[in-house]
This record gives C-alpha cells, sequence and structure tokens, in this order.
C-alpha cells in the first residue's frame, strides 16, 4: 500500500485547499495518508546557523522522506503560491540530501476565483524543478469557485471534478508503482 503526504498551501480550518489533498487521497484508494503541517517558523538563515533546522522542519522533511508520493494543493494569493507554502519549500531545500529528489509530486489548486488557482500553480511547479521531483503532468486539477463545490464531509460535490481528480491519482498512483 502506499503512503501519501498531503501538503495544503493553508493553515486556515476548513480550508478548500486541505479538504482536496484530503479528497485526492481517498480517491487514490488504497493508500496511507498523512497530511503535513506547515505551521513552521519563518526561515531565517540566521536562526538556520545557529539552531539548525528547526524540529517541525526535521518532522516535514522525514515525513516527505517517507512517503511514496505527494499531493500538493495550494490556494492563489495575489496570482502566486502562499507565503506559508513557500516558505515550507524554502526550508526543506536547506535538508541535505533532499527528500525530494525523485519524489512522485501531484500538484492542484482550488481558489474562489474563476480560473480555480491555475497561476499558483504555475508558479508551484517552478518552485518544484529545483528539487528534481517526478511532476505528475496527466491532469490540470484547479477548482474554481472552491467554497460552493465541497459538501458537508468534505467531498467534492461536482462529477467533473472528481473525475479529474481521480484522473490526476490515476497517474500519481502509476508514477509511484513505476518506481
Amino acid at each position: 500500500m502506499a503512503k501519501l503526504l498531503g501538503i495544503s498551501g493553508s493553515l486556515r480550518t476548513g480550508s478548500v485547499n486541505s479538504k482536496l489533498v484530503r479528497e485526492a487521497a481517498r480517491l487514490y484508494e488504497p493508500a496511507s495518508f498523512e497530511m503535513a503541517d506547515l505551521n513552521i517558523p519563518l526561515f531565517n538563515g540566521d536562526d538556520e546557523d545557529r539552531d539548525g533546522l528547526p524540529d517541525s522542519v526535521q518532522t516535514l522533511v522525514a515525513q516527505i522522506e517517507a512517503a511514496d508520493g505527494v499531493i500538493i494543493s495550494t490556494p492563489e494569493y495575489n496570482s502566486g503560491i502562499t507565503g506559508v507554502l513557500k516558505n515550507a519549500l524554502d526550508w526543506v531545500s536547506r535538508a541535505k540530501p533532499s527528500p525530494w529528489a525523485g519524489k512522485p509530486v501531484a500538484v492542484m489548486s482550488a481558489a474562489a476565483g474563476r480560473a480555480g488557482g491555475i497561476r499558483a500553480q504555475t508558479m508551484l511547479r517552478s518552485c518544484m524543478t529545483p528539487f528534481k521531483v517526478r511532476l505528475i503532468a496527466e491532469s490540470e486539477v484547479a477548482i474554481a469557485s472552491a467554497g460552493t463545490e465541497f459538501d458537508d464531509d468534505g467531498k467534492l460535490k461536482s462529477e467533473r471534478y472528481e473525475t479529474s481528480v481521480l484522473r490526476l491519482m490515476t497517474a500519481l498512483k502509476t508514477e509511484i508503482e513505476s518506481n
């Protein structure tokens, strides 16, 4: 059974991006699933020089290392990824060796706007490039008007969106199994 790590670019309780990551893991089936906690300190090179990687960052690094695949969902803030997500990527980039190298990663987004966060996905893909991950390019999942697209149990209401997520998870599963 595959081990999946979910990363949401939002810290909000009830975040639609956290719901989307959990929904993707459910549709992946079967898999063990863990959600990362990005509530970590702001990156500061002086702090790193003095104290090394914070415990919360070391936990995130260990989660990435242990995962067979990673699902990342980001909201779109000002046409890009959130500061929370960028901060986590910056901290994890300091870990040696890189926990990301060769890791299958599925990227998606959920946002209030009509485009569903697609610009943030573009930025996220660019941010992931230096890590040499295996980005899944099968299906773009961008949930528009995301606040109305999930039911009370966190499941997608729209068959169209569910089909897109399932297609992306099938591609992630194929990539994980090919390794």
